[in-house]
């Protein structure tokens, strides 16, 4: 079983600067991604919260750390915004959980045509089925160690810190 905990951000088709209320249900609901690929493995979502993830905070992060460590899954797999995932891999990377966790988000609104959300939580949800424990952040097709990815801005994709 995979338990898909998520906490925001574009993947969910959530725009924080034109949204009044935050807290509102997301427009994209990982649940449809899913139905809509006809997952038949077995999986739970439970909402953290809801963030643009420029607002995840440590307490945030602790909060997290709790919820994957009362999970009885040891596949967890956690949608989250870009802008701080690097942040949040290395959080939770440095508390050495004897679990798999992927974090996932994408760079375009999940509610987008265009969107890559489909392509990185489906690559993401086969990559922490094989994955050894530990901490990845799974996106552009490349799985990340939690201590060696960076978010490149200008190009809009994740990278290795150390060249491979």
């Amino acid at each position: 079983m995979i338990h898909i905990i998520t906490t925001g951000g574009t993947i969910e088709g959530l725009d924080y600067e034109n949204q009044e209320n935050k807290t509102e249900q997301s427009e994209i609901a990982i649940r449809e991604f899913l139905d809509l690929a006809n997952v038949s493995f077995p999986y739970i979502i439970e909402r953290a919260f809801s963030k643009d993830s420029r607002s995840i905070t440590d307490e945030d992060r602790n909060f997290l750390l709790k919820k994957i460590k009362a999970s009885n899954a040891e596949k967890i797999l956690i949608t989250h915004g870009t802008f701080t995932m690097e942040d949040t891999a290395i959080y939770l990377g440095k508390e050495e959980i004897k679990k798999t966790i992927v974090l996932v988000g994408s760079f375009i609104m999940g509610n987008s045509k265009n969107t890559d959300a489909h392509f990185n939580l489906g690559f993401a949800m086969c990559s922490a089925q094989f994955l050894n424990p530990g901490v990845y952040v799974a996106m552009n097709g490349t799985i990340f160690p939690w201590n060696d990815v960076t978010k490149n801005i200008e190009v809009s994709k994740f990278e290795y810190k150390n060249e491979q």
